[in-house]
């Protein structure tokens, strides 16, 4: 609810939030992914059911910090080797994507207190710093340092103190 004006009650947003049901749901697809190889299967069926329930897409071997808070999420795609650190807040049509095969490290790593703006593609094992704001509509493929702004296509980092 500190995220979002609009929210008047928890029972609100435990009900009607999608973006939460999709981090709910993802926690437990992710316990199933990483605590048990034979239930893999399990975890993707209950990935894919969720994203047809919510619209949003999250691999279960993704790894999402605390708090992590998705505001309007149709559209959003979380990859399999995407991680997000705590306190993150995400808008719609984001998308933590890979731009290559193979079993290693191909999506990105998100810092703590990052605010993903709608739109954004972050693409490739690149890192976003702590602290960062990342633009609505940005394609960012290039590692960010922390407390950075960054806008535009491709991505640019500009002055933090252009946006209050």
């Amino acid at each position: 609810m500190r995220e979002d004006p609009a929210a008047t009650s928890k029972v609100l947003v435990a009900l009607t939030y999608p973006g939460i049901h999709a981090v709910w749901i993802h926690r437990l697809c992710h316990r199933l992914w990483t605590t048990t190889p034979a239930l893999r299967p399990l975890a993707r069926l209950l990935s894919q059911w969720s994203r047809g329930l919510t619209g949003i897409e999250i691999h279960p071997g993704a790894v999402i910090g605390r708090r992590f808070f998705i505001d309007h999420g149709m559209g959003v795609v979380i990859g399999e080797t995407a991680q997000i650190g705590d306190d993150v807040l995400m808008y719609h049509q984001v998308t933590l994507g890979g731009r290559s095969r193979g079993r290693f490290k191909r999506h990105p790593t998100i810092g703590n207190n990052v605010l993903l703006g709608a739109g954004a593609k972050i693409i490739g094992p690149i890192t976003i710093g702590d602290g960062t704001k990342i633009g609505a509509n940005a394609l960012v493929v290039k590692d960010v340092p922390p407390n950075s702004v960054v806008t535009g296509i491709p991505a640019n980092t500009i002055p933090g103190d252009v946006i209050a």
